[in-house]
């Protein structure tokens, strides 16, 4: 446990850290804003979320400076925060409704969880790494949304108990859909998920109609961590 500490030291100290969000902050999630909306981020909600929410509580200190640039962050365990058109580019797939029930399985920095609330939406989300789902206790800005529920466990497995799920998100990529989660999203809902067991794999939308069957659509490529089965502890 000392070991898990020292490792994820500067994650727990971004969890615990006083947040401050400063005029050059917000100037600066302007202008990434007027870069995803240039880069094809259309929906003009998803593009007010991404202003609203402090990018740079979500990340080391150390990197508050260029927090606003689009790329990805290292957190803990190997993880990342999404680059900012990532996340734009699958909630914008993913199109939102309010209070639509949606599953994220990869809670990660919770930095995707928290713009789907702030859509709107109920979001339940599943972290296999214990490490990175116990700091996130301790994380006060995501508080700032109720409609959040944090839960410890295998992505594959989803959440059966609070099934079905008007939408599904997957933040890490997978090698193929796994069936477990095609079977908690409603019939009329959609999955978003990165798909593919190379270092580059294909955005997919699976639609869920309303016989059961589903259609899929491919989108561009993306590079995701891998998801992996069973839980971290």
């Amino acid at each position: 446990m000392k070991r898990r500490i020292v490792k994820n030291s500067s994650f727990i100290l971004q969890c615990m850290r006083v947040l401050s969000d400063s005029y050059r902050h917000k100037g600066l999630r302007k202008q990434l804003v007027a870069l995803i909306r240039r880069k094809g981020i259309t929906d003009e909600r998803v593009l007010a979320a991404i202003m609203e929410i402090p990018r740079h509580f979500f990340i080391d200190s150390a990197f508050d400076q260029i927090a606003y640039e689009d790329r990805a962050f290292p957190i803990a365990e190997g993880q990342t925060i999404s680059q900012p058109y990532t996340v734009a580019y699958q909630t914008q797939l993913l199109e939102l409704k309010p209070n639509e029930k949606v599953l994220e399985v990869g809670t990660g920095s919770t930095y995707q969880a928290c713009v789907l609330a702030e859509l709107g939406a109920q979001v339940y989300t599943i972290e296999r790494q214990k490490n990175i789902f116990e700091n996130n206790k301790q994380f006060s800005y995501p508080k700032k949304y109720p409609s959040i529920r944090f839960f410890y466990g295998d992505g594959y497995e989803g959440l059966p108990t609070f099934a079905p799920f008007d939408k599904i998100i997957v933040t890490a990529a997978a090698p193929e859909i796994p069936q477990k989660l095609l079977d908690q999203l409603k019939p009329g809902g959609k999955m978003v998920i990165p798909v593919g067991d190379g270092k580059v794999q294909s955005m997919v939308r699976v639609n869920k109609n309303h016989d059961g069957s589903v259609t899929e659509e491919s989108f561009d490529d993306f590079s995701f961590v891998p998801m992996i089965q069973g839980k971290n502890n």
